[in-house]
């Protein structure tokens, strides 16, 4: 099954997302090895690819898992969580139709 991950960012988060980006791309790249990324990608706080010091607003994830639990999880060991990057973030059942 497909799962979205949803996350927002702490304000002026950029700082502590750049000094962990390598560790969370990482997990996204075995993702992908593995065959279940669908997209990942963050969220720019301003109308551009590359927002600059406005940084982001967050990240969408969606792959495949074998449950919601498992999803989850995964989701919850994020190197962006434990370095106060995401202040919230929320996981679904994502049915693809395109």
């Amino acid at each position: 099954m497909l799962y979205v991950i949803y996350a927002e960012d702490t304000a002026d988060s950029l700082e502590k997302r750049n000094s962990v980006r390598p560790a969370h791309l990482a997990r996204l790249q075995l993702l992908q090895d593995e065959g279940r990324l669908i997209a990942a990608g963050p969220m720019p706080t301003v109308d551009s690819n590359d927002p600059g010091p406005a940084g982001f607003t967050g990240s969408v994830i969606i792959a495949e898992f074998s449950s919601l639990e498992t999803a989850q999880s995964w989701a919850n060991d994020d190197p962006y969580i434990a370095a106060g990057v995401y202040e919230k973030v929320a996981v679904k059942p994502f049915k693809r139709v395109f």
